[in-house]
C-alpha cells in the first residue's frame, strides 16, 4: 500500500485543518487506517484510527470532540478533520495502515506538517 498525505499548513488557535491520505494499490477497505503525529524530541504518537468498513473509530482522549477520522473506501482516502485547533496539535500528521488482521500498522505515508499559531 502506498500512502499520500496531504492538507497540512499554517491556521491560527480556533481554526480548523482537514488532512487526506490516498492509499495506492492495495484494496483499500481491507485495511485499518491511522493518523498519527510527532514533534521534534518526541515519540510519535497515536491521533485516531478507522476500522476498513469505517463503522469503527478510535481518538486520543485530547482530540476527542474536536478531531474527526472518516474514509471514503470508493476514493481510497482517509481524512481527519481537525477543528478548534490547539498550539499543541502542531506536528507532523502521518497516515498509517494497517491489514484488517494485523495489529501492526505497516505502512506510512510521508507526513505532512501542521504548524497552530496562537
Amino acid at each position: 500500500v502506498q500512502l499520500q498525505a496531504s492538507g497540512g499548513g499554517l491556521v491560527q488557535a480556533g481554526g480548523s485543518l482537514r488532512l487526506a491520505c490516498a492509499a495506492s494499490g492495495r484494496t483499500f477497505s481491507n485495511y485499518g487506517m491511522g493518523w498519527f503525529r510527532q514533534t521534534p524530541g518526541k515519540e510519535r504518537e497515536f491521533v485516531a484510527a478507522i476500522t476498513g468498513s469505517g463503522f469503527s473509530t478510535d481518538y486520543r482522549d485530547s482530540v476527542k470532540g474536536r478531531f474527526t477520522i472518516s474514509r471514503d473506501n470508493a476514493k481510497n482516502t482517509v481524512y481527519l478533520q481537525m477543528n478548534s485547533l490547539k498550539p499543541e496539535d502542531t506536528a507532523v500528521y502521518y497516515c498509517a495502515a494497517r491489514y484488517y488482521s494485523d495489529y501492526n500498522y505497516n505502512w506510512w505515508g510521508q507526513g505532512t506538517k501542521v504548524t497552530v499559531s496562537s
